[in-house]
């Protein structure tokens, strides 16, 4: 072939296969243009579009109206993070509801009892916001406080081991026995139920009385185990106490019996956990409890289970939270509000003292469903003590930290 020819053809040839390279990068590099996605499926919930994942300050809102917003964040299992209400994210202010030195407070009727430590004396604030005295007898060196449920009545304990029943209704005073410890009112106020911890065990026993210290009951023998009973009366009356002497199950396990007024036999509950610590819903169907075990690093964990009659045990729970039963209130009895620790240390549940300058965050959470929804405070707080008032929809505590009583509307 002339060499002419042939040197023409191969300059033909690579500028043919230039023009194909270059067709083919400006197809890809068009294709890669941002444009309207094609994703089949068209548009997901809270109007992302299937297969597509939101990018940074992107709001998916839920089927409920609530969502998350944020760079990527994901929310816990159950917990609902934010909400279509811009107001959501803005803390509830707290109120100091008593500014005195308020020790031993109790909700009761929408009115807030205390024991003010400066003068002794002990007293009521009422819905009205008006505060008002008791009595006018003066209790000093008070060491404990045990409030009736439904009347303004108390059990008062001093560091001399002396204790009083205290009617502040009819301003009388009842004496009991110094040997009579760990107190607890009937549902209806009229009667008490203790330990009667006599020096021999054949004289310790869980005994009842009436709020005048008259018509005192042997119900149980308690022997060298008074120590394994927990004074807890009933709402609905059936059970005086919680005995952890049932069967055993194990380093981390316990069967819990419920002990009633009667001998009766009632179901027990098996709790995954020591230190156990219960709180009864308002009708006493269900039970709230806290447990602590190697496989939570020995932190407090809450619990829910049926309490009452034959469903006693059934519809066991774990609400994946980690504070104390003492810190959470029954707004029903299928929703908490509970103060739950922003960290724990291994080893809290069987220490809690360990944890006690850890801020509490406020969770309403619901039983049915598991859902745990913030409710941010204005500061710092870690509560000690908690009661919910249904009337003005108010959630009261105390603080560990600081004296008197706060109040935050829901």
């Amino acid at each position: 072939m002339n060499p002419t020819l042939k040197r023409f053809l191969l300059i033909v040839g690579l500028l043919g296969i230039a023009f194909v390279i270059s067709f083919a990068l400006y197809n890809v590099f068009k294709k890669g243009q941002p444009g309207a996605p094609t994703q089949p499926g068209g548009i997901g919930p809270g109007g992302v579009p299937s297969g597509i994942l939101p990018g940074a300050g992107f709001r998916a809102t839920t089927t409920g109206g609530e969502g998350v917003s944020g760079p990527g964040i994901l929310p816990s299992a159950n917990i609902v993070i934010g909400s279509a209400n811009e107001n959501y994210y803005r803390p509830a202010a707290v109120t100091k509801l008593i500014s005195e030195n308020a020790v031993f407070p109790s909700l009761s009727n929408g009115s807030v009892r205390f024991h003010n430590e400066t003068d002794g004396k002990f007293y009521s604030l009422g819905p009205d916001g008006k505060m008002r005295s008791l009595s006018d007898q003066v209790f000093y060196n008070v060491q404990n406080v045990v409030w009736a449920k439904t009347a303004n009545k108390a059990v008062i304990e001093y560091p001399d081991n002396s204790k009083i029943i205290y009617n502040f209704e009819t301003k009388t005073q009842t004496t009991l026995p110094k040997h009579w410890e760990d107190f607890s009112f009937s549902p209806d106020s009229t009667e008490i139920a203790a330990k009667s911890l006599g020096l021999a065990p054949e004289n310790r026993w869980l005994i009842t009385t009436k709020d005048d210290g008259s018509g005192a009951k042997l119900i149980e023998p308690l022997g060298n185990n008074a120590d394994k009973v927990t004074m807890d009366w009933s709402p609905s009356r059936q059970t005086v106490a919680f005995s952890q002497t049932g069967e055993a199950q194990g380093a981390d396990r316990k069967e819990i019996l419920f002990l009633g007024l009667n001998g009766e036999n009632f179901k027990s509950i098996i709790v995954e956990g020591l230190d156990f610590q219960p709180q009864w819903s308002p009708t006493g169907q269900k039970l709230l409890y806290s447990v602590d075990s190697a496989r939570s690093d020995f932190k407090p964990e809450l619990w829910i289970v049926n309490s009452y009659g034959d469903n006693i045990g059934a519809g066991r729970q774990l609400l994946q939270v980690n504070t104390w039963a003492k810190k959470c209130a029954f707004a029903d009895d299928s929703t908490l509000i509970c103060g739950v620790p922003r960290s724990l240390p291994e080893g809290a549940g069987m220490s809690p003292a360990i944890a006690a300058d850890t801020p509490d965050d406020l969770y309403r959470i619901d039983i049915k469903t598991g859902i745990r929804t913030p409710l941010p405070l204005d500061r710092n707080y870690t509560i000690d003590s908690i009661s919910y008032d249904a009337t003005g929809r108010k959630v009261i505590f105390t603080d560990h930290h600081q004296t008197g009583a706060f109040q935050v509307a829901l």
